[in-house]
């Protein structure tokens, strides 16, 4: 699947290069106004250069659309739902791009292969104006074109790894899916309740504990020197002896 799509991508990419080149004298005819002979002259040059193209550059082009065109073809077949609307529609618009260039694009880059303008010349051939500027659209047609298969291309690629990441999480349990949401790891905390034998035993002890540490608050120096009642005896003994 990724390879098909990384053929189309690029085979496509490299026919929308090529179109961008064209773009030197296409812009000269569709986007200068007011349109002038010099504009023209300059156009009609560059497309004399182009048709003159070596005969492997030419077949290395078809080879390039022939590929782009096998893939999508493949990719189609798979049945899947995507693939049927995403590659459908890229096979249309491909085909709408190889038909324009075959059947218009083609024709009339044909008159400019034995173009020979006088070094004096000042006015644009007639016969020559709508052909160029037909060349120009035929080039922005196929340009366009081509721009929606990589649009339908990179939305398939996009949907398909949702698709993916949508069936990943279904396989996940429920526990997992919930320990992967939360900041910490779920830790199941039991509180351990003494049993009634063991709750008395420790009430009984630390009740035993408090008694011996007041006995032996008690019997120590200091809490009798600080004792009023232990004074008062002392003092009555010792006016008795008087």
């Amino acid at each position: 699947m990724g390879i098909r799509i990384a053929v189309v991508v690029m085979s496509t990419s490299f026919l929308l290069g090529i179109l961008m080149t064209h773009w030197i004298a296409d812009s000269l005819t569709l986007w200068k106004s007011p349109l002038t002979d010099a504009h023209l002259f300059t156009a009609a040059t560059y497309y004399g250069l182009l048709a003159k193209m070596n005969v492997y550059m030419a077949a290395t082009i078809v080879g390039i659309v022939t590929l782009g065109f096998m893939a999508l073809v493949l990719s189609f077949q798979d049945g899947e739902v995507g693939n049927l609307m995403f590659d459908g529609a890229s096979i249309f618009l491909y085909g709408i791009a190889s038909a324009v260039y075959v059947y218009s694009a083609i024709p009339k880059l044909s008159s400019f292969t034995n173009l020979l303008f006088p070094s004096t010349a000042t006015r644009f051939p007639t016969s020559l104006r709508q052909p160029t500027v037909e060349l120009a659209s035929s080039h922005l047609i196929c340009a366009v074109a081509l721009t929606g298969v990589m649009i339908l291309q990179t939305a398939k690629y996009w949907a398909d790894a949702e698709e993916d990441d949508g069936a990943l999480e279904t396989r996940v349990p429920s526990s997992q899916t919930e320990w992967k949401r939360s900041p910490r790891p779920i830790v199941d905390v039991v509180e351990e309740r003494p049993a009634a034998g063991n709750r008395r035993g420790s009430l009984s002890a630390s009740a035993g504990s408090e008694r011996l540490t007041r006995s032996r608050t008690s019997e120590s120096p200091s809490s009798r020197r600080r004792s009023p009642v232990k004074r008062k005896a002392g003092s009555g003994s010792g006016s008795a002896t008087r």
